[in-house]
């Protein structure tokens, strides 16, 4: 699979296909594609797959694209302002925040993840399900903002603003403490909890999370009048 990511703010991903070869991904992510490729939507997994995949926030159905020509093009954009990344599962299953996905080559599973622990799910801004990304293959993972990966030895640990996690290896333990001093919790602005993670592993750091842009437009929105 050839492929390129095109854009900044809303990009995309381009992928050339030969014959025969198949992307998965999920409802509407397609912008365009070849007349010469077959799409196919279709509730992967039987129920069970249709279940966790609405509980990780897709759609519980997925489409496949295949190419019936050589040289067959097609394009996944993004959803929301952010990044598109390429990360190949078939070492590492990947941990990622809900609709992560975009699209994937066929061998690549999408599973769901729950939190190991409940402060985590309560108060880590993910909830207690997660997307798993496992198999092997390219799988090419939505996120908020830019991002920057980083790699923790094993033992390191680092902490991050609650939401800012976008996604990193199973290796990888994700924790929340409490955020220490009086005046820390008031006047710091990262709120009372920090995420943890400790390696080792890779973790993707996002700068930006939906969450966080909806808080900061909010201000700014029509406000309804009273009557």
């Amino acid at each position: 699979m050839n492929y390129t990511i095109q854009g900044t703010t809303m990009p995309l991903v381009e992928m050339v296909l030969n014959t025969g070869e198949r992307v998965v991904s999920q409802s509407g992510a397609m912008k365009w594609m070849s007349s010469r490729i077959d799409m196919q939507t279709r509730m992967t997994g039987g129920v069970s797959g249709f279940l966790k995949r609405a509980f990780s926030q897709e759609s519980g159905f997925l489409t496949y694209f295949e190419a019936l020509q050589d040289n067959s093009r097609i394009a996944f954009g993004h959803a929301f302002p952010g990044t598109i990344l390429p990360i190949d599962v078939s070492e590492q299953s990947i941990i990622c925040q809900k609709r992560s996905f975009l699209c994937s080559e066929p061998t690549v599973i999408l599973d769901i993840a729950f939190q190991k622990r409940l402060s985590t799910a309560f108060f880590g801004g993910e909830g207690l399900i997660m997307q798993e990304l496992k198999g092997r293959g390219m799988a090419f993972l939505e996120a908020d903002g830019e991002v920057v990966s980083l790699n923790l030895s094993r033992g390191e640990t680092i902490k991050v603003e609650t939401g800012a996690v976008a996604f990193y290896d199973s290796s990888v333990d994700m924790n929340i403490e409490m955020v220490k001093g009086f005046s820390n919790v008031l006047f710091g602005g990262e709120g009372l909890f920090l995420t943890s993670l400790t390696g080792p592993g890779r973790v993707w750091i996002q700068t930006m999370s939906i969450q966080s842009l909806a808080q900061e437009v909010f201000p700014y929105l029509p406000q309804p009048k009273n009557t």
